[in-house]
């Protein structure tokens, strides 16, 4: 059975993903959002762009593919939360968007993500710039301002594990008590 916190990034995530607000996920949210992302960090190579691309559009694919029973293209919040939260239906897409997302930050191929790269991703995704900062440091940066893109993937992969709480991911729900 899910976490509460893993329903809450759940629940997140998917209205961050509903690029056009309408409270359904379509294809066309998938592409807007990975357009916004890609275009947030210029300094990435085509290629890295070019694999964030194809990472959201399997993303929307396989939420589709699994979730979409009425044949209408597309998924309501409840439908998301199921699959997302279910790693035998969702890790191996997780995983490629976890690989493409932390690869897009790290332009230099330094095997690092700066602060600033991080921010910039995740503020196009539309996370809020304090819940960033406070994620940023619970990966544990290291010198020069920096996390390792491993570092950076796995986190983005414990983030969708129903079992999991207290994560450094739970960082990015805003708190309720605040």
């Amino acid at each position: 059975m899910p976490t509460n916190e893993a329903t809450a990034r759940a629940q997140l995530v998917f209205s961050l993903f509903d690029a056009d607000g309408n409270g359904f996920l379509e294809p066309a949210d998938f592409d807007l959002m990975a357009r916004r992302t890609v275009a947030a960090l210029p300094a990435a190579d085509a290629e890295a762009g070019q694999a964030l691309l194809s990472a959201f559009r399997r993303y929307g694919d396989t939420l589709v593919t699994e979730l979409d029973a009425d044949g209408d293209g597309r998924i309501s919040p409840q439908e998301f939360t199921a699959v997302v939260l279910d790693p035998r239906r969702f890790d191996a897409t997780v995983d490629a968007f976890a690989n493409a997302l932390a690869a897009m930050g790290d332009p230099d191929r330094d095997g690092f993500v700066t602060r600033p790269d991080f921010l910039a991703l995740l503020t196009a995704i539309g996370f809020a710039p304090h819940n960033i900062g406070e994620l940023f440091e619970a990966f544990g940066p290291v010198d020069g301002d920096r996390i390792p893109v491993t570092t950076w993937a796995d986190g983005i992969r414990d983030y969708y594990h129903p079992e999991k709480a207290g994560i450094a991911g739970d960082r990015l729900v805003p708190s309720t008590t605040s």
